[in-house]
């Protein structure tokens, strides 16, 4: 059963608690990691049935005589486990008490999390798992390779969208009224968690290009594909991050209204919470960052040394063909002197 809020406060900030845990006690670490399941729990019914569907289309590709790399797997239940944490722990009753717990779930459903996701390759999996059209007719992989080289997707995976949808999660929602409206009920509460999760995915499936995007496929975004451009596009934000953690430690008023009053016996003021969140918002940008970095290089060096063994194989080819020339050439000089000629 859900408890009510400390102290008896009665205020429309937590309106919500009929259905969402609230927490009573101070945060510690082992009430944050608790495992404590919402009474309506969207987002892990939701996690449960991707991780599901994911292992589906595995089972598929391995009894067709397919193989998929175990590490895919590895890194998709990783993501859903990361995204549980989040939400169906004691984080996420902390998050509706304290700004500082609320940034730790934005930074990993935005940040890591999406990261994981993307590099278990679900797009590829799915692609591979479905079956194939038949002649003349619609199927479901036919509709997600439309829906992929569709305008909407290809205006999505713009760099300019993408970002700013990506940044639009941090200064749209913090600094204007959005925040304290999508707080104030259930559904509001778990459609920002979403929007974290979305748009992250949305950036990180553009930045490490390890699934088919509109990006390459489509011939005006084929030069954002590059190694180069995209850790120009992953360098973009972290400037966008500092500023706001530091506008958050700096600032001498509250930011957003919901967290406005202190929990009684916690001991803990919102003004100092809130600074706390924003250091979480400045430094917590590196982790993923050098995730997603060496994902880059290693892909980046991976394609050289395809381009290098590419090239020598033509070279071989071609020095192979002008062996096989010259033996000729001189087979038909020996049997034209056998001849007399």
């Amino acid at each position: 059963m859900p408890t009510p809020p400390p102290g008896g406060d009665s205020s429309p900030l937590h309106a919500m608690t009929g259905l969402m845990w609230m927490p009573t006690a101070p945060p510690t670490f082992p009430r944050m990691i608790a495992f404590h399941p919402q009474p309506v729990p969207v987002i892990p019914a939701l996690m449960l049935v991707l991780l599901i569907a994911y292992f589906a289309g595995v089972v598929r590709l391995r009894l067709r005589g397919d193989r998929w790399p175990v590490h895919r797997s590895v890194l998709w239940a990783l993501g859903i486990a990361t995204v549980l944490a989040m939400t169906a722990t004691g984080v996420d009753g902390y998050g509706m008490e304290l700004f500082s717990a609320h940034m730790v779930q934005h930074m990993v459903l935005s940040m890591l999390a999406p990261v994981f996701l993307v590099l278990g390759a679900p797009i590829t999996l799915t692609l591979r798992a479905l079956p194939a059209r038949p002649a003349g007719r619609i199927s479901a992989r036919s509709i997600l390779l439309a829906v992929l080289h569709s305008r909407p997707a290809r205006f999505l995976a713009h760099p300019v969208t993408s970002l700013s949808l990506f940044l639009v999660s941090l200064y749209g929602l913090y600094f204007t009224p959005i925040f304290d409206v999508l707080m104030g009920t259930m559904w509001g509460h778990n459609l920002m968690l979403l929007h974290f999760l979305a748009v992250g995915f949305l950036y990180f499936w553009c930045v490490l290009g390890i699934d088919p995007s509109p990006r390459q496929a489509s011939r005006g975004l084929r030069r954002y594909a590059g190694p180069t451009v995209r850790i120009l596009e992953l360098a973009a934000t972290a400037p966008f991050h500092a500023f706001f953690g530091v506008m958050l430690m700096m600032s001498v008023a509250l930011i957003v209204g919901f967290y406005r009053q202190p929990i009684p016996g916690w001991g803990i003021a919102p003004l100092a919470d809130q600074a706390v969140g924003g250091g979480i918002a400045w430094g917590f940008t590196e982790i993923p960052t050098l995730i997603v970095l060496g994902v880059i290089f290693l892909q980046w060096q991976r394609s050289d040394e395809r381009r290098t063994r590419r090239i020598e194989r033509s070279a071989a080819r071609a020095e192979a063909e002008r062996a096989a020339y010259n033996d000729y050439l001189a087979r038909l000089a020996s049997a034209d002197e056998r001849r007399g000629l």
